[in-house]
């Protein structure tokens, strides 16, 4: 078995054990330096880090494959990739950037397997008469217009 299945075989069977982490990326370097990016429903504590992270360095042998080993939380500056990841940051803040090169931002309103909605406020020139308006609507976007997602941090 090569290095690279191995590992992806030693962290899968940890996710087993833990229903409520998923893996969000796993990488191997030329250099054997092995990063693996986790995200749960509830979080990730330094605890399910560690717990990890031990998972797949006490299954390595050193002397076989020489390795340096990394287990992260997804931060929030890492782009939201599957539906699990949307799904925990229903009720916050996301700005999208879209394959058409559009980008919109809004509240996160619901998820499924498909797409997202959000529910997106601005302002737009009157439909009759001067002035603007405000205006409040839920758009449904499938996940394969999206390029890129990210939640908004606000202080």
């Amino acid at each position: 078995m090569d290095f690279k299945t191995e590992v992806s075989r030693l962290v899968n069977e940890f996710l087993e054990t833990r229903e409520d982490l998923f893996l969000v990326d796993l990488k191997i370097s030329p250099a054997s330096d092995i990063t693996v990016i986790l995200d749960g429903d509830h979080g990730v504590s330094l605890q399910d880090c560690l717990d990890a992270s031990r998972a797949v360095e006490f299954n390595l042998d050193r002397e076989v494959h020489d390795f340096g080993l990394q287990v992260m939380s997804a931060g929030l500056s890492e782009p939201l990739e599957s539906p699990r990841q949307f799904k925990k940051n229903i009720g916050r803040e996301i700005e999208l950037s879209l394959k058409d090169d559009s980008s919109l931002e809004g509240e996160l309103l619901s998820v499924d397997e498909e797409k997202i909605v959000l529910k997106l406020e601005y302002r737009r020139p009157k439909l009759v008469g001067k002035g603007k308006e405000d205006v409040v609507e839920e758009r449904e976007i499938p996940y394969s217009d999206i390029k890129k997602a990210l939640v908004v941090i606000k202080f």
